[in-house]
């Protein structure tokens, strides 16, 4: 039998109530039905028909989850103090590993889909503990991962590829109300992703945003109605493949770099099929000063759109609707 329960917490400053029914209860004081979260996840029966809920009390839960069935919603009681904490550094994991799957804190595994998370902390701290900034993700997915919805979570790593959701040719991935932080390439999903309502905090003097659009022209990476800040003179994205970005609304703190989102050329030169300058903006200010760059033209896009026909639809061209999905699990 589901439990129904209710959750408060904060968001951007708003106390905002939502009730869900919930399939299991993680608590560390052993009064729900698991006291880990993977033990949770491992409960959640292959092939289920049915969405499962796993709500999580607060606690900080030093795991490292494996994702292996779709359909899966976590939600914590406090997106601040439920938090899922592990260290690992993506080379110490591949030097007897032959690929990423558990090189992360939320490991998700090839061709599992459908998953939400809400109100939670995710954070690899490894660069914290050990002093080492490179790659450490905190959620990563691979091919066939998509629909994945982050929403009013802090996503976090002491290292670069914070959020690494690369499905390359078909990946869709809606994140709200979030908060991102790392280092180089912090938040790099390949395929669509649609991003709103987030703030972003970079670390590093390389880039914060990148986008692998190579596997289909249309691919797009949209921010809206967000908030960039972080070091002094962070640069604000870069690409190595073809890429696609469309910032709406945005604005940017004086610590931004003068730099507009670039081409990073690899060895060997990788070949761009549809262009070196996709990368348009609307309505997007600094706090003192406005960039040439970043200045209005999205007339330039070959798909025609205007800025409030950019949406989580357009962005997955009718193939998604993640709101949709998110009011079906707030009850109210």
């Amino acid at each position: 039998m589901r439990i129904y329960c209710l959750l408060l917490f904060l968001l951007f400053g708003l106390k905002n109530t939502i009730a869900f029914e919930s399939d299991f209860i993680v608590s560390q004081d052993g009064k729900g039905d698991y006291t880990t979260v993977q033990a949770a996840l491992n409960a959640v029966p292959l092939n289920a028909s049915q969405r499962y809920i796993i709500y999580i009390k607060k606690g900080i839960y030093n795991e490292k989850l494996y994702f292996e069935k779709s359909n899966i919603v976590l939600i914590g009681e406090n997106r601040d103090s439920t938090q899922i904490v592990y260290a690992e550094l993506r080379s110490n994991w591949r030097a007897s590993h032959p690929d990423d799957y558990g090189s992360a804190v939320v490991n998700i595994k090839n061709d599992v889909s459908d998953l939400t998370f809400i109100s939670l902390t995710i954070h690899n701290n490894y660069g914290g503990i050990y002093g080492n900034n490179d790659h450490q993700f905190a959620i990563r997915g691979g091919q066939g991962v998509t629909r994945i919805i982050i929403d009013n979570c802090n996503i976090i790593a002491d290292g670069g590829d914070t959020v690494s959701l690369w499905n390359t040719e078909d990946g869709m991935y809606y994140h709200s109300n979030c908060y991102f932080e790392g280092y180089v390439d912090y938040v790099c999903p390949r395929g669509y992703c649609f991003i709103e309502e987030s703030k972003f905090f970079g670390r590093n003097l390389t880039a914060s945003i990148w986008h692998d659009g190579s596997g289909r022209e249309d691919h797009r990476f949209v921010i809206k109605n967000s908030r960039f800040d972080g070091v002094k003179n962070f640069p604000l994205g870069r690409f190595h493949r073809d890429a696609q970005f469309f910032l709406i609304g945005c604005t940017f703190s004086d610590n931004m770099a003068d730099k507009d989102i670039f081409f990073a050329p690899s060895n060997p030169p990788r070949v761009l099929k549809w262009g070196e300058s996709r990368h348009y903006f609307y309505n997007c200010h600094g706090d003192s000063v406005d960039y040439v760059w970043h200045g209005n033209n999205l007339n330039d896009a070959k798909e025609k759109v205007l800025p409030e026909e950019i949406t989580p639809e357009w962005t997955f061209k009718d193939l998604w609707d993640p709101k949709t999905v998110l009011r079906s699990i707030k009850i109210n």
